[in-house]
């Protein structure tokens, strides 16, 4: 995810204030549990224990997190924890890797993993991950776990179809894919639009693999602007600037594309409410307007060696709400506030679509 930097397009105002008074607003959980697929801008340590390159479980990684550095790929929350506090939850919510207990699992899971993607072969040059496809088979793990607990499917299903789930899944296909032709040969199978078309038709089949489980209420993230990523912006010769718009262009593409498979799910799926978080919308504002002063530099140090993750055990810049970005790809926490809030209670409607995520736990 990214933002633009340009002109005012959008004036973001009180964006903290407003991000912390919704943290306050609802302290009653509103779903009965929560279910997060997604990539490392939602893994908070399923990656910890697997054969990987893409692992953050060190400094300065978690420096504003309570439990330090947990796998997250961030100084603090990721947006999913903020969703998680404005849906109510009084913790967050575990990866799957480590998740036990009864009432954990009845809480929901959180199955992202860093370096995954839509695609199976998506991130394999980083090691070992857990593929959009393998995060369904162990949500389906879950799901038996859930309907042994309850006593039967039925009362399984009946719980899950009450649940929030979220899907973050994208980035990667092109960040760990399509833009390393060196690696990988979709760039030569595909044109863009082909692409685009080819990730959504899969994205389509696995969510639907997802409601066959019992999910009906499913968020779906947007890709962010990987175009005006810091390391995105380093590999390439720096011939656009301040962003890489022939990355931003591709992306869209399959924004567009994943916002039109809403509106395909919703129709073919009965009893389903699929909607779509527009998270390029949310962030390619003025970045200044919403306290922002560093848009397109990290505030951790990397290196070509840690794959644009922060140096191990350096000090990042003092004041993180200054940042857009934490690390060559990921965001800070108050990024992530600040997605996770419009993508909960939208300020404008093309935050969200048809409607946003507090709106989806209400139904």
């Amino acid at each position: 995810m990214a933002f633009e930097v340009k002109t005012c397009v959008m004036v973001i105002t009180m964006v903290t204030f407003m991000a912390n008074l919704l943290l306050v607003v609802d302290a009653n959980q509103q779903v009965p549990c929560y279910f997060i697929f997604g990539d490392s801008l939602v893994d908070n340590g399923n990656n910890n224990l697997l054969q990987s390159a893409a692992k953050s479980n060190y400094p300065p990684y978690g420096i504003d997190f309570p439990e330090g550095p947990t796998g997250r790929f961030t100084n603090g929350r990721t947006a999913v924890d903020v969703i998680a506090q404005l849906l109510g939850f009084e913790s967050f919510i575990p990866p799957f890797a480590t998740t036990r207990g009864k009432d954990v699992v009845l809480n929901g899971v959180n199955y992202a993993s860093g370096g995954a993607g839509i695609r199976d072969e998506t991130g394999q040059v980083l090691g070992d991950r857990f593929s959009m496809n393998r995060q369904l088979q162990n949500h389906h793990i879950t799901i038996s776990q859930i309907a042994f607990i309850l006593g039967n499917e039925v009362a399984a299903a009946n719980y899950l179809k009450k649940c929030i789930y979220t899907v973050t899944m994208g980035s990667n296909d092109y960040i760990n894919n399509y833009l390393v032709p060196q690696f990988y040969s979709t760039s030569r199978q595909y044109n863009p639009e082909q692409y685009a078309t080819v990730l959504t038709q899969q994205l389509s089949q696995q969510l639907r693999t997802l409601y066959g489980y019992g999910a009906r209420k499913v968020a779906l993230f947007g890709l962010g602007l990987a175009g005006c990523a810091p390391a995105e912006i380093a590999r390439f010769p720096k011939t656009e600037l301040p962003c890489l718009n022939w990355i931003n262009s591709d992306v869209q593409l399959f924004n567009t594309r994943l916002k039109l498979l809403v509106a395909e799910l919703n129709r073919d799926l009965i009893g389903s409410k699929f909607i779509f978080i527009n998270v390029t919308g949310i962030t390619s504002g003025n970045p200044y307007a919403a306290g922002f002063t560093v848009a397109n530099e990290t505030c951790c140090a990397t290196s070509m060696l840690t794959k644009g993750r922060c140096n191990p055990n350096t000090v990042p810049c003092p004041d993180r709400s200054k940042y857009v970005f934490w690390d060559g790809f990921h965001p800070t926490d108050k990024t992530n506030v600040l997605v996770a809030s419009r993508a909960y209670k939208a300020q404008t409607p093309f935050d969200a679509h048809p409607l946003d995520i507090g709106a989806l736990a209400r139904l």
